[in-house]
């Protein structure tokens, strides 16, 4: 069996961060393994508290796995310290890791912030050059580019700005975007566009299931075109059949 790791924060709703990132990966026939970077204090309305688990710890869960198991591929979500970084990228350098896809969080879905300062810049200066792709959502893309999201054309210059920073792809989300979802795919030097009908509402770990998709298909030894094109239709049929379990955001179906 194919296996897949991501390494990200805990949410005790499960519909964001490992739990669902599990579950995602557990769907598509992939054995799910998980590194705990945070630990939260959250609901479908929002965060209340973060606690940031210690650099060390994250290393000592990641050498005992990996002396042991090696992933197909990997993905980060939540990475809360600067840190953090510094020891993932020294584990993924150590083992030789392949196939990393990197979900660059850096706000939950009510805003609050996930990261502490200085993060999104080590991610993009350290990470970023070990990724095969990098899948941030239209508002992640801005702040890691400089370029201000708001349509097509400029989720291309932005794009093309991140692929600078030397990963394989890169897979902006558009679906906060007004009108429709659009997903725009930076892939050897070409430009591919994934679109769908938005769907209405407030849904909880859009980027945490979209990144753990295409880390799944990525170990399934897909294409990275092809995993975005699994991932576009896999979120299109989750948001549709979501569902509400609390006073807030709805909780994909995953």
């Amino acid at each position: 069996m194919k296996m897949a790791l991501t390494i990200a924060g805990s949410d005790p709703t499960g519909g964001a961060g490992l739990q669902s990132d599990i579950r995602v990966f557990g769907r598509l026939g992939v054995r799910g393994l998980s590194v705990a970077t945070a630990l939260t204090a959250q609901n479908t309305s929002g965060v209340d508290a973060i606690y940031g688990i210690e650099a060390s710890f994250i290393e000592a869960q990641l050498n005992s796995l990996l002396n042991d198991i090696r992933p197909d591929a990997l993905k980060t979500g939540m990475l809360y310290s600067k840190d953090a970084i510094r020891v993932i990228v020294r584990v993924i350098k150590g083992f030789n890791l392949e196939n990393l896809v990197i979900d660059p969080v850096t706000v939950s879905s009510s805003g609050r912030s996930l990261m502490e300062d200085g993060v999104l810049d080590l991610i993009r200066a350290e990470l970023f050059p070990l990724a095969r792709v990098v899948t941030p959502n239209i508002y992640e893309a801005s702040a890691l580019s400089g370029i201000n999201v708001t349509d097509e054309e400029s989720m291309e210059k932005a794009a093309l700005a991140l692929k600078d920073t030397g990963p394989e792809a890169i897979i902006i989300t558009g679906g906060h975007l007004e009108r429709e979802t659009l997903d725009l795919i930076l892939y050897g030097g070409k430009f591919y566009k994934l679109r769908a009908k938005k769907v209405p509402g407030e849904f909880h770990g859009t980027g945490c299931a979209f990144s753990a998709v295409i880390t799944a298909y990525l170990a399934k030894e897909s294409s990275v075109v092809h995993a975005a094109e699994r991932a576009k239709a896999f979120m299109h049929e989750a948001i549709i059949k979501a569902h509400s379990v609390g006073k807030g955001m709805k909780l994909l179906d995953v």
